[in-house]
């Protein structure tokens, strides 16, 4: 109910009830997600009740199975269910156009709520003609909203293009390969783009802030030998300034500069900061973003 709220407010440009809108769905989530944290902690717990816990987890794993069940049983519809996390299915409707995509889709989000008691409903969201798993929670797909779409939407969800620990030159290569694959489904326009692209970045053609990586910081919690580069560029602006020390998982940008051969990564990384203030004694590791990021990256995927 408070979806389809949101989704006429937005539609009808009500940014004022659409932010409300938002924070009452977050509070709902909030309530049911506390109620389930509380009731799931053990004798430490402000409110433990496993039986309650283990019930919420049951019946949704008992919706889920149920809908694949149902989607995979009807001959007529020749689906395949190929994902499906807590509340949503990805089902793979093989050689189908857009059209029938959608067609079908709804005829499955229907046969499912009515299977189901109410509240419960089952909504088709959207068609994804080209979409790439990678594994839970970690996918990118061309999406259609509707019929009458004519150009998709790259929609990514905890790959690199959205992932804030990765760097622009990720992003950028990644994203741009993802709309060639999608828009033409030729690796070897996707091969002909990373070249090029690689050319920019040894042509130094590419801007400086897209070499920076932003990671996660938690000092304190590193073994010995084990810390992390961004831990090692906090620890070098400490040794200079003991006020530099980083709030717990606060995200510390550095770049990857040259080095001698041989050298680790850890000896590579140097904030932004002291990058601009020796600029004429470091230079931007190319080859290290090209070959550990953006190709090696791209061959994982593609």
């Amino acid at each position: 109910m408070v979806k389809k709220a949101m989704k006429s407010a937005k539609e009808s440009n009500q940014e004022r009830l659409e932010k409300v809108l938002k924070a009452r769905q977050l509070a709902l989530k909030m309530i049911s997600n506390v109620t389930y944290g509380y009731t799931a902690a053990g004798f430490s717990g402000r409110m433990p009740c496993a039986q309650l816990a283990d019930t919420i987890v049951q019946t949704g794993i008992c919706t889920l199975e149920a809908a694949v069940r149902l989607i995979e049983g009807r001959s007529d519809w020749n689906a395949n269910v190929v994902y499906g996390d807590t509340d949503s299915v990805f089902v793979l409707l093989k050689g189908r156009s857009k059209a029938d995509a959608f067609r079908i889709g709804q005829e499955i989000a229907d046969t499912v709520t009515v299977s189901n008691p109410k509240p419960v409903t089952l909504k088709l969201e959207k068609v994804y003609m080209g979409c790439v798993l990678v594994s839970k929670k970690r996918y990118v797909g061309y999406k259609y909203e509707s019929p009458a779409q004519d150009v998709g939407v790259i929609e990514s969800k905890g790959i690199e293009t959205v992932r804030r620990d990765s760097c622009g030159v990720v992003q950028n290569a990644m994203q741009s390969s993802l709309q060639t694959l999608f828009t033409s489904c030729d690796l070897s326009k996707v091969k002909v783009g990373l070249e090029k692209y690689w050319l920019q970045i040894l042509e130094n053609r590419v801007p400086l802030k897209d070499f920076v990586f932003a990671k996660e910081v938690r000092l304190g919690t590193y073994t010995n030998g084990s810390a992390p580069p961004a831990a090692l560029v906090s620890t070098k602006a400490m040794g200079k300034d003991p006020r530099a020390e980083p709030r717990y998982a606060e995200r510390v940008p550095y770049i990857v500069v040259n080095g001698p051969p041989g050298a680790r990564l850890v000896d590579l990384v140097v904030s932004p900061n002291d990058f601009f203030d020796k600029r004429m004694r470091y230079s931007v590791n190319y080859h290290y973003y090209i070959d550990k990021q953006v190709r090696h990256l791209d061959d994982a995927r593609l």
